[in-house]
């Protein structure tokens, strides 16, 4: 009997920035596959910092694909969040490819939703809003779409371990070693619950001391910043300009109809995936 093989892909929060481990990174998806089965698992990291859907479709999923795996997490979708390209049309498209490429060769499915950036930076809230927005829209998306090909899927974008700085690092953005260690023992639970793990499940204690503040602080000046202004450049134009839009809005009381034409837009970009299905189908 083989492996069981474990195919991680995503962005940076796959890839475990925030739970350092020697020269790199280790996370969340590497402490979920110590815990998936008494016998060996074959885990294979494929995740990428800054990825966004477009990667995990052209570069991520046919690499996935060769190595034939029994479960892949697929999360993503925070980078399209960040950049002035976003179309939640785009990324509905996409996630719906990733989901079916790997549902149809008998994978298991592991997704999950996920805070917004901007309140987790802290943004003033005509600036945190739009952002706030569109990954509610991502994450209804992977709602809907998580459902239909039977995913795992793990709540993360409303539990109380968001407001848990203890769980986070510098840059508030990335879990640091407790976050992915809570963000394992969680997926481990649901899988655990389905039959699909049967080993030891993660400890939720980290095994290093916390970062000195002052090595947070050093760390958040020089890396974490230049990470957060690489991701944000092209959009900060953009976001000003949404920013606006929200004080005028709200000046005026219409502030609801931002809300609505982003859910209207989230019903349109699920009704395409359907209608591309339906007409394949054909």
């Amino acid at each position: 009997m083989r492996a069981t093989r474990f195919v991680a892909l995503g962005d940076s929060l796959t890839e475990g920035v925030g739970d350092p481990a020697g020269d790199g990174w280790r996370g969340w998806a590497a402490l979920l596959a110590g815990g998936l089965a008494d016998a060996d698992v074959e885990f294979t990291n494929l995740a990428v910092s800054g990825a966004q859907t477009r990667e995990v479709v052209e570069v991520q999923t046919p690499a996935g694909l060769v190595l034939e795996p029994d479960l892949v997490s697929v999360v993503i979708g925070v980078n399209d969040t960040l950049r002035r390209t976003f179309d939640i049309h785009a990324v509905a498209e996409r996630l719906d490819q990733v989901y079916a490429a790997f549902t149809a060769r008998g994978a298991t499915l592991l997704t999950a939703c996920l805070p917004d950036p901007g309140s987790m930076l802290g943004l003033p809230g005509s600036l945190a809003r739009p952002l706030a927005r569109r990954q509610r829209a991502v994450n209804q998306v992977v709602h809907v779409l998580s459902d239909r090909y039977g995913a795992v899927h793990l709540h993360a974008a409303e539990a109380d371990w968001i407001t848990d700085r203890a769980m986070w690092s510098a840059d508030r953005l990335h879990p640091g070693e407790r976050g992915h260690r809570q963000l394992a023992v969680r997926f481990h639970a649901l899988l655990a619950e389905a039959g699909l793990a049967t080993g030891a499940a993660p400890s939720p204690e980290p095994e290093h001391p916390a970062p000195t503040r002052s090595a947070s602080l050093w760390w958040l000046a020089t890396a974490g910043t230049a990470w957060v202004a690489r991701r944000c450049t092209d959009l900060l134009p953009q976001l000003l300009r949404l920013a606006a839009d929200e004080v005028r809005h709200g000046v005026r009381g219409t502030s609801a109809r931002l809300d609505l034409r982003a859910a209207a837009a989230v019903s349109a970009a699920l009704a395409g995936v359907s209608v591309v299905e339906q007409a394949d189908a054909v």
